[in-house]
């Protein structure tokens, strides 16, 4: 089988991650998956949220969005509908809890860090270029506090990363792009730790059914990316 993009089924894009590229967030970094860009940055507040004061631990959460050209055609700022849409919402949510599924919120103390993430340019997994980035502006964050002596350890139990696959004219294939997403029989994304941990898996049949073998052989392959961003983390925070 031949991709669109002539990758071998298990190749991923070309992934960069260039840390510190905004002035005043506490974390930063810009990724990019090809030519999906999405620009990551954590900010502090000292404070939790007010439904979580006064419990002595703190939250993590995430903004999504996308300029009105990060597509192909201009896309409605959703402030201009006065509400995030659906989609919207269903994405900061799923950065917010695979951010916090390996933070030490206790440790962390009352206060909140908020990953924003900006799509600049859009070529599918935006989502998952948002986790991985996410989680690379929040350990700058945290590095941050600690140099400050505002907390004592870095509460970072693990990585973590996400990685989208799908069935392609019957074969698994692992990061697809635009292109590949659209015409994909089934596509799925998956959160997993550096230790190899589920945290999440969302899978859906676009044009047909998938069976457990096909399943199992996108979660092999989403394991072997995964392992590849994780490495990836690791390189740009030395």
């Amino acid at each position: 089988m031949t991709r669109p993009s002539k990758r071998a089924p298990d190749e991923m894009r070309q992934v960069v991650i260039e840390r510190r590229v905004a002035r005043y967030a506490e974390g930063s970094c810009l990724i990019k998956f090809g030519e999906t860009h999405v620009l990551c940055t954590a900010s502090l507040e000292d404070k939790p949220p007010q439904w979580l004061r006064g419990q002595g631990r703190g939250w993590v959460t995430a903004e999504y969005a996308m300029l009105p050209r990060a597509t192909q055609v201009r896309t409605r700022r959703e402030i201009a509908s006065g509400r995030p849409s659906g989609r919207t919402q269903e994405i900061q949510r799923l950065i917010g809890r695979s951010l916090r599924a390996v933070t030490d919120l206790q440790a962390l103390g009352e206060r909140q860090i908020t990953i924003d993430c900006d799509v600049l340019q859009a070529d599918g997994g935006t989502r998952t270029a948002a986790i991985t980035g996410g989680w690379v502006a929040l350990s700058e964050c945290l590095k941050w506090m600690h140099s400050r002596s505002i907390l004592k350890d870095i509460p970072l139990r693990d990585h973590v990363a996400a990685i989208s696959c799908g069935m392609s004219n019957g074969e698994a294939v692992l990061d697809l792009d635009y292109v590949e997403d659209s015409a994909a029989q089934t596509d799925a994304n998956f959160v997993i730790t550096g230790a190899g941990a589920l945290v999440e898996i969302q899978a859906s049949a676009e044009a047909a059914v998938f069976s457990e073998t096909e399943f199992n052989a996108m979660l092999a392959l989403a394991r072997k990316g995964i392992a590849e961003l994780v490495a990836l983390q690791k390189q740009a925070l030395a």
